[in-house]
């Protein structure tokens, strides 16, 4: 969702309200008047343009560069005239040569009437065709040059008006540094009388951020600094002296003093997504609407005062969080967008009540909507469905913007230099509910017209004659005048279509004749009868300015050359004089209308040359006229379209100006008289779940069930049942068949339940343990006033409730236990029940991975591989599980496996465990023999006094029992791998491996390890593996099986644990020989003995998932003598 927001943005920024200007004096401006005639930058590029604004309203900048528009489409306005919708066309013809950039196809009929035109115009004749369009005598207009001497190295201007009536005129030229992408330097100058004077300060490269305020039209200034590096500003509608502040760190300030003193109102606010209530929607005009984050990085909407913004104030209108950047305050309407389920859901709050969710057609599945307008009552919105690209469909809503209905399909879309996203859709101005939108069929985009706010849609009808009054074959459907619609992306540069609130019969745009809109040949044309027929004006693009409410419009061709005169017609475009405004040619950059709805004067920007200074052209019309307008200068014209009188359900009368007449016309005093029509069908749109067929009828779509009742009516009620038709908002109509297509109110019958459902407020099927869950119960039709409401959570609660209109807010549930839950709904009244069930996943985050297996294995036989979570108990989850180099995972959903390794060596092992959202994994290395021998240790049972139990100090006591073994044995450490076993005595595993050496040795044969087992367990039993725990703490090892060997400690207060401890060796002993004897497997005894084939043995795990978990990090591949060191720790933690 996205909408344009104003405001002033960046370094030396004039801005006007009322009698004050202000100046932001931090950062750089980014557009103006740019110097077409200026020598060209090096990497010339377009620049984003800046908003100004004065008391709510647009000032003006306009951009230029060589191979730009020269000048904006002018406009009568507070400062620089903002162009209306429309488009600068890259690379134009110019009066003798084609502009450099871009070059456009031109037919050879073209060509050669453009030679034509060029020797008839040397010969002193007028071009063929043209003599009874086009004035052969050059006239003169009334008009003063002014130079703003010294200011030759500027390329960029601002101008603004200080207010109405008042003869002060602001120019701020900047130099903008192409390379750098920024303002290096500025001047400001002040025009009065007939003079410029360049103000004191002539740099506005302020280190610190300041701001200059003037209350006598720039007379004078007074500094303000500020604690903020300002990036835009907003001031307030009608308060002159509110303003909003946006930083660059992303804090909303304050101020009732016109930025005198500030106060911060809110900080990590979204960039333009703070308003200003709307007067009459808002009952405190000092309110603010902004969209800000939360500290988890959530977006919100807020409301709060201006000047008390605290947590205990702030409201937020909208529940839970929104989508970023998605808040649009426009009018009555305040917009939000939330994604849940991969899909964006829009809702809509109308006249600041409780939002609602926004109504498309069922399956139009909406990636993009932009709101276009929300004039009169109604929401204009463009949605690009699931299977657009390039196009956006039109929707129209109903008056609290809910349930919105298809307008116009497909409509022709392209993205700016800046991504953002423009429609080709242009409302006419002064005439209310007439559109133009250019529509894409079968490739081809053509110019379609609607008087009725979308109901009906046709296309142009082309001129009958061409500009030398030749006949133009072009019939209907097959050929038909189209027109560029596109929207300017910088709002002070020219479109290229243009009409007034104050001439709202006149339409002037460019476009071609044909059978598709065109980029090539294009012309153009002028409507006097808003939009029924067309004329062809210029074969080339113009700029047209409307003066005197239209009586006067002038033109200026768009070229890179000089100019020294401009077109004017009297007559709506039907005949043009030529008019000189200077007698030195001019490259101009840019045209502005006075402020004032009774204007007559224009002000031309430009250079006389390169390197020249800014020219200013005060033009005034007003010598053209001797007289205002009386009675008997105008005529009365009727609104129409193709003879059909009546428009958006009235006749309208407006007063026309007489072409044959030249006055000068004043103010404006819109119609003349309104008269209501009779309805007829044609007043009537398709309700929501109604689609309009050939015939003409409204029928129901094959989605939508019209005997569906809204869930608020129930028994003894009444509720307005649809004939399938919906007045067009805004339409003025009375009586005829209003009342047979009017929703009728209907009693609302007793049914029994039907369509239930049960959801989560945000559409998920997870939980979170501990948190609150809202489930929202839907019903599509039933007495809901009077039915109970059952609801089984699943977990041993349940509730009940006497109406469904009480679950309204959601229903609220929080889980103490993680699972899947079945939560079952059931809804009864005295005709029927109905009921519904949603299974919920219920799941805590997951914290951490241990993968639990052996250190070694045997080669070929199975080993079993288990995933020890921390929680222990997360919900439901995925493993994936990764062997070694293979490139296929094994998915499983249970945390333990089975596999074997045919091939001696180490390999890792990968287990990833998916939780919801979180992904988290252990890796492990596991060596594979074909044989090995272990024996199990046991300690002096002083070491269990020192014994932390947790997994890096079991870590350092292995390498230390290890070094201990090398030292008393003198077998290399190759052979030896020792791991300390979680719990309590003490106890480790020690492993005798064969070695192969780097050299390519061959492996200790088995007699070999039987004699490296002789020999650990000797100097075992005859205590010479010891080591120092800490001083006077000596720490025994010894063999825990049966052997004579007497158990050793230092401490003589432990001599009845010694005898505890060996009776204990006495049973293991008798345990092992047991074993051996019977070869049994027998689980939880670690016995490895050598492998042969016809043996049938195995290693078991000394893993007992009874045990706690250590914190073990990844492993990367390594040898067995690395293992000891990451491989110590099998016990899960918080059984």
């Amino acid at each position: 969702m996205a909408k344009v927001a104003g405001g002033c943005q960046g370094w030396a920024v004039a801005l006007l309200a009322g009698a004050g200007l202000f100046l932001c004096t931090l950062g750089w401006s980014r557009a103006g008047l740019t110097c077409s005639g200026c020598r060209s930058p090096v990497n010339p590029h377009r620049v984003p343009p800046v908003w100004t604004r004065r008391g709510g309203e647009i000032g003006a900048a306009a951009r230029r560069t060589r191979s730009a528009s020269p000048f904006p489409a002018p406009q009568p306005g507070p400062g620089a005239a903002a162009a209306g919708p429309g488009r600068t066309p890259p690379g134009r013809r110019g009066e003798e040569g084609p502009l450099p950039g871009r070059r456009l196809k031109r037919s050879r009929a073209a060509l050669q009437r453009d030679q034509q035109s060029r020797e008839a115009a040397a010969a002193g004749s007028p071009p063929p065709g043209q003599a009874t369009r086009f004035g052969l005598e050059e006239l003169r207009l009334a008009s003063t040059t002014f130079a703003l001497s010294g200011d030759s190295a500027h390329n960029q201007a601002m101008v603004h008006w200080s207010g109405h009536n008042s003869s002060v005129i602001l120019i701020l030229t900047k130099l903008y540094d192409y390379n750098l992408g920024s303002i290096t330097e500025s001047s400001l100058w002040r025009y009065k009388f007939g003079y410029f004077l360049i103000l004191p300060f002539d740099s506005f490269l302020i280190i610190e951020s300041s701001l200059l305020i003037s209350s006598d039209e720039g007379a004078s200034y007074q500094k303000y600094r500020l604690n903020f590096y300002i990036q835009s500003l907003l001031f307030h509608p009608k308060q002159e002296d509110w303003i909003l502040a946006y930083s660059q760190d992303q804090k909303l300030y304050s101020s009732v003093e016109f930025g005198r003193k500030w106060q911060l109102l809110q900080e990590g606010v979204a960039p333009n997504r703070f308003y200003w209530s709307v007067m009459g929607s808002s009952k405190e005009p000092d309110l603010v609407h902004l969209e800000a984050k939360t500290v988890d990085g959530h977006a919100q909407y807020i409301t709060c005062r201006m000047q008390n913004c605290t947590e205990a104030t702030r409201s937020k209108p909208f529940p839970g969080y929104i989508d970023p950047d998605s808040l649009i305050v426009q009018d009555d309407y305040v917009f939000v967008q939330l994604t849940s389920g991969g899909r964006p859901h829009y809702y809509v709050s109308y006249r600041r009540n409780a939002f609602a969710q926004m109504k498309l057609p069922k399956y139009s599945l909406p990636k993009d909507m932009h709101v276009i307008s929300t004039d009169e009552n109604q929401v204009f919105a463009a949605v690009q469905e699931w299977n657009q690209n390039d196009t956006y469909n039109l929707y129209i809503s109903d008056t609290r913007g809910v349930y919105f209905t298809l307008a116009l399909e497909d409509v022709k879309s392209s993205r700016g230099l800046e991504g953002n996203v423009m429609i080709d859709l242009y409302e006419v101005a002064g005439i209310k509910g007439m559109f133009l939108a250019n529509k894409k069929i079968d490739n081809q985009v053509k110019t379609f017209i609607t008087y009725n706010k979308g109901r009906d849609w046709r296309l142009l009808q082309a001129p009958d004659t061409d500009l030398r009054g030749n006949p133009v074959h072009c019939l209907l459907p097959y050929c038909s005048l189209h027109l560029h619609l596109k929207v300017s992306e910088n709002p002070y540069t020219s479109g290229n279509i243009a009409s007034r609130d104050t001439a709202p019969s006149i339409i002037v745009a460019s476009g071609n004749i044909g059978t598709e809109l065109s980029d090539n040949d294009i012309s153009m044309f002028v409507s006097s009868d808003a939009g029924n027929t067309w004329r062809q004006i210029f074969e080339e693009e113009h700029s047209v300015l409307y003066l005197d409410q239209g009586g006067v419009l002038v033109a200026m061709k768009h070229t890179s050359l000089p100019i020294r005169h401009l077109w004017l017609s009297f007559d709506e475009g039907r005949s043009w004089s030529k008019y000189s405004f200077t007698s030195i040619p001019l490259f101009v950059d840019g045209v502005l209308g006075e402020p004032g709805e009774e204007t007559l004067i224009m002000t031309v920007f430009g250079h006389f040359s390169h390197r020249s200074e800014w020219q200013l052209v005060k033009v005034d019309y007003k010598s053209i006229f001797d007289r205002r307008c009386g009675e008997e200068d105008y005529r009365p014209w009727q609104l129409h379209s193709q003879g059909e009188a009546c428009i958006m359900g009235a006749k309208r009368i407006y007063r026309k100006r007489k072409s044959e007449t030249k006055c000068m016309q004043g103010r404006y005093a819109g119609a003349m008289a309104s008269e209501p029509c009779v309805c007829t069908e044609a007043d009537f749109d398709c309700d929501y779940g109604y689609e309009r067929h050939s015939n003409g009828q409204c029928l129901p779509a094959f989605w939508y069930n019209p005997s569906s009742l809204s869930k608020d009516c129930s028994f003894g009620q009444s509720y307005l049942n649809s004939t399938g038709y919906r007045k067009v908002v805004s339409n003025n109509c009375t009586d005829g068949v209003r009342e047979q297509y009017t929703a009728k109110p209907q009693q609302c019958p007793g049914k029994a339940p039907r369509g239930l459902r049960i959801i989560t407020s945000d559409g998920k099927l997870t939980a979170e343990q501990g948190h609150n869950v809202t489930f929202m119960v839907q019903l599509e039709e039933g007495d809901v006033q009077r039915m109970i409401i059952q609801v089984d959570f699943g977990d041993g609660i349940a509730v009940s409730y006497a109406n469904l209109s009480a679950t309204e807010d959601g229903i609220k549930h929080v889980y103490q236990n993680v699972g899947i839950f079945r939560v079952t709904v059931q809804v009864e009244n005295s005709l029927g029940l109905d009921s519904a069930v949603l299974y919920l996943h219920v799941t805590c985050p997951l914290e951490h991975v241990h993968l639990s297996l052996p250190f070694v294995t045997t080669k070929n036989k199975e080993v079993n591989a288990t995933a020890i979570l921390w929680p222990n108990q997360v919900g439901t989850l995925t493993y994936i599980w990764w062997f070694g180099n293979n490139t296929e995972p094994l998915v499983t959903l249970e945390g333990s496996i089975t596999f074997t390794f045919s091939v001696e060596g180490m390999n890792t092992i990968t287990v990833q465990v998916s939780a919801g959202s979180t992904i988290l994994q252990d890796t492990k290395t596991i060596a594979v023999y074909e044989r090995f021998q272990s024996l199990r240790l046991s300690f002096s049972p002083n070491l269990d006094e020192f014994n932390p139990d947790i997994p890096e100090w079991r870590r350092d006591i292995s390498r230390v029992i290890k070094r201990a073994l090398v030292e008393a044995t003198s077998i290399s450490s190759k052979h030896i791998l020792v791991a300390v076993l979680p719990g309590l005595p003490t106890s480790a595993e020690l492993f005798i491996l064969p070695y192969q050496g780097a050299t390519g040795d061959k492996k200790r044969p088995a007699e070999d390890l039987e004699q490296i087992s002789e020999t650990l367990i000797n100097k075992l039993n005859q205590n010479l593996v010891q080591f120092v725990l800490k001083p006077g703490v000596r720490v025994l090892v010894h063999a825990a099986h049966l052997t004579a060997a007497p158990l050793v400690d230092l401490t003589p207060s432990h001599s009845g644990s010694a005898m505890l401890m060996l009776l204990s060796v006495v049973f293991v002993g008798l345990a092992v020989f047991v074993v051996y004897k019977f070869k049994r497997k027998i689980p939880g005894i670690n016995v490895y003995a050598q492998m042969q084939n016809e043996k049938d043995q195995e290693m078991v795990s000394p893993v007992s998932q009874r045990e706690g978990m250590p914190n073990v990090p990844q492993s990367e591949m390594m040898s067995p003598e690395q293992l000891v060191d990451e491989k110590l720790d099998t016990r899960p933690i918080g059984k």
